[in-house]
């Protein structure tokens, strides 16, 4: 793109975050969860227990459904770049659902009742990305892991509720919510 105007250069080329702050937290959230995934926890090999999935839960509902896949499949590209694992399509289209269907949720329903707003988008969200999508990806690509899958909705569902009171407390912090909706906004 060519232009005297180098202002609208740098908006056109960041539409989809809107901002360039919408645009750094997004990175941010994407580090945020990369680390997580790198600092995981497995309990006997069938239950994982880590913090990758709560940024892409957060930029769905802070920034819209978009804006959470595009944190969600980032996340997981670099994570597995981070951590020598090799991409898997289905597992990155997993993450992306996980962002998208909370942004989707979050702006469609209980417009103003927040917890069972948040508590439905976060588990909707993990049904879909995390249960479904990526639970099914590893039992056609992981054969030898299917008998430990059966934890996968459990171990969900405990971090649901993790995510939910997290997401929640932020959200009722009025100096948080005050700030992220200036950062809205712009």
């Amino acid at each position: 793109m060519t232009t005297n105007n180098k202002g609208a250069a740098v908006k056109s080329d960041i539409r989809l975050f809107g901002s360039t702050k919408v645009l750094v937290l997004a990175a941010l959230l994407i580090a945020i969860s990369v680390v997580g995934k790198s600092l995981r926890v497995d309990i006997f090999s069938v239950i994982r227990i880590s913090a990758e999935t709560l940024p892409i839960l957060m930029a769905g509902i802070f920034f819209g459904p978009f804006i959470g896949a595009a944190v969600g499949a980032g996340a997981d590209l670099i994570g597995c770049l981070v951590t020598g694992m090799t991409p898997a399509p289905m597992i990155t289209l997993g993450a992306a659902a996980t962002g998208f269907m909370a942004g989707l949720v979050y702006n469609n329903v209980f417009k103003n009742k927040p917890l069972p707003r948040i508590a439905l988008s976060v588990i909707i969200a993990r049904l879909v990305g995390s249960v479904l999508i990526t639970t099914t990806s590893l039992y056609f690509l992981f054969p030898a892991m299917r008998p430990q899958l059966i934890w996968r909705p459990v171990t969900s569902l405990v971090m649901a509720v993790i995510e939910i009171s997290i997401i929640y407390m932020l959200m009722s912090n009025k100096a948080f919510a005050a700030q992220l909706e200036k950062i809205r906004k712009k």
